[in-house]
């Protein structure tokens, strides 16, 4: 059961729970990023949710301002380093 102030609140379940009693992936709208983090060597989305947000648990955000990245690990691999990601606007 889901808080009711779960971002996954609204997202559908699979249609066939026999075969998988799960959560569909959250559809995730459009973010409006404001801020270009240059990725470096020992980024954590933790701490950079930290230093943004001043609360690690909002690292979510992240990933979601960057759909191109499936998994949240993916987002700060050694393949990153160089590469801009959009931190969102607290709210949004």
């Amino acid at each position: 059961m889901l808080s009711k102030k779960s971002r996954y609140q609204s997202t559908p379940h699979f249609t066939d729970p026999d075969i998988f009693p799960g959560l569909q992936t959250r559809p995730i709208g459009p973010s409006t990023g404001v801020i270009e983090h240059e990725v470096v060597e020992g980024d954590r989305l933790d701490q950079l949710a930290q230093h943004y947000y001043k609360d690690d648990r909002l690292w979510w955000r992240i990933v979601d301002a960057n759909p191109e990245f499936t998994c949240p690990r993916s987002v700060l691999d050694k393949a990153m380093v160089g590469r801009v990601i959009l931190i969102p606007r607290v709210g949004e």
